[in-house]
């Protein structure tokens, strides 16, 4: 993986060794470097030490390691750091958007029951904001774009139209639930929920 210091590949854990974010190697460095976090040596799942900055920029530089290039060698890039004083899980509430739409309706126009492709469907607002309805997960679902354009400004009533459900906002969850392992690093696997 080239040119890894800006990319997402550090996967960030609570005090209590809980997956709570992803961050840079860049990022991770400075969290190393100031004691805010340790770097997690990972040999196998059995053997994990935390490794603090002084110790870290001297670590052997293994094959198949993610590293950085500095003036006198390479770093070791960690794959995983411990951060020493937050122990919190964030909570992720999940923001009103077509992507997050698209995942709680599960790719399915809501009136016609159909699968879409990416490319076929749309936001409709149940009741039309033209007629006071809002830009809410109550009065949104993901429908066909033909089968929106009939609805027009209408309810569904009015179009002849039924939902296949009640449309309501999807559950907040431990962002531990939402991390995903992009980039198969196998020592992320320890630590993510599948």
């Amino acid at each position: 993986m080239k040119n890894i210091i800006h990319k997402n590949v550090v996967l960030v854990l609570n005090r209590n060794w809980q997956a709570i974010a992803v961050t840079t190697p860049a990022q991770a460095f400075a969290q190393m470097a100031t004691d805010a976090a340790t770097g997690l040596d990972i040999q196998s799942s059995d053997w994990m030490v935390p490794v603090k900055w002084d110790v870290w920029k001297n670590l052997t530089v293994r094959d198949g390691d993610l590293s950085i290039g500095v003036t006198d060698g390479r770093v070791r890039a960690p794959t995983v750091i411990v951060l020493c004083r937050y122990s919190k899980v964030p909570i992720h509430r999940p923001k009103l958007n077509s992507r997050n739409l698209w995942l709680r309706d599960g790719g399915v126009c809501q009136y016609s029951g159909r699968k879409l492709k990416p490319s076929e469907g749309n936001i409709d607002h149940v009741i039309p904001v033209s007629r006071g309805g809002k830009n809410s997960w109550e009065n949104c679902v993901l429908s066909c774009k033909n089968v929106n354009q009939k609805k027009a400004d209408k309810t569904p009533q009015e179009a002849g139209l039924k939902l296949l459900r009640k449309p309501v906002q999807p559950r907040s969850v431990p962002i531990t639930a939402t991390l995903k392992n992009f980039h198969q690093l196998d020592d992320w696997e320890h630590f993510l929920v599948s």
